[in-house]
């Protein structure tokens, strides 16, 4: 199952990646003569109600999801391995503090934030910034989890006879963090990025079928998704499933390449 799963996925950044040579149309582009029209030469897979060529904006939608997610799964690693470096230092208050603030952002209604956000975003606002916010957000909003494991793991360093060897040489703890506590992360940083991006795929999803994600007119696997949300649009144009096909398909390679929850731990 790896490697289908591998060729499965690899094929889809590869579309992802190529959406601007690929795509038959401009994604934003409106023919306004041709909305909601069947797929025909020039437009395979039809238009949206805008007169939208729907297979362009699909390839820009996977290169915006499936590529960005790894982005926001790296701020969230990054910032997990600075914030759990504090876990080195030999303060109890420090070790509280960082208990704390892990534990608020895993019980923060993120959600909210979110609908803030798109409210404080004009309609006529950059996409790119749109799209930046968005996965940025989402960054931030996951580091505590790969956080939790990197801080258990320093604590449990903090016995080791290489660690001891360092405070006795008298190293300063962001040395000691960043020349040997880090490096025996490594491994567990990059299944937590592993395990995260599948998450922030999905999550984007969420957040733009709610509309809170990716703003028009740049798309994304969750805005495109919220034509499903008329039965008789899917019903009257089945190749509006695409998107779910693709997410749904995408899910399924990522999480057979995601090592298991006892991995990560």
């Amino acid at each position: 199952m790896t490697r289908p799963a591998t060729i499965l996925l690899a094929l889809v950044v590869v579309l992802g990646l190529a959406a601007p040579w690929l795509a038959p149309n401009p994604y934003d582009h409106q023919f306004r003569d041709m909305a909601s029209a069947s797929p025909q030469p020039g437009f395979p897979m039809g238009t949206d109600d805008l007169g939208r060529d729907r297979l362009s904006r699909l390839l820009y939608a996977t290169r915006v999801s499936v590529l960005l997610a790894p982005s926001a799964a790296t701020i969230s690693v990054l910032l997990a391995l600075l914030f759990s470096a504090l876990a080195a230092l030999p303060s109890r208050l420090v070790a509280w503090t960082l208990s704390l603030a892990n534990g608020i952002f895993l019980s923060l209604p993120w959600i909210f934030l979110f609908i803030i956000l798109r409210s404080k975003l004009s309609l006529n606002t950059d996409p790119l910034v749109s799209v930046t916010l968005t996965f940025a957000l989402m960054g931030v909003a996951g580091w505590a989890i790969p956080g939790r494991a990197f801080t258990a793991s320093i604590v449990e360093m903090k016995d080791a006879g290489w660690l001891l060897q360092a405070r006795a040489a008298g190293l300063r703890p962001w040395r000691i963090a960043t020349a040997h506590a880090w490096p025996h992360l490594w491994s567990l940083a990059l299944v937590q990025f592993r395990i995260l991006i599948p998450a922030y795929v999905l999550s984007e999803a969420s957040l733009g079928l709610l509309g809170l994600g990716v703003a028009d007119p740049m798309p994304s696997w969750g805005n495109l998704l919220r034509d499903l949300q008329h039965p008789d649009v899917v019903q009257a144009n089945p190749w509006t499933l695409a998107p779910l096909a693709l997410l749904v398909l995408v899910m399924i390679c990522l999480e057979s390449l995601t090592p298991s929850r006892k991995a990560a731990l």
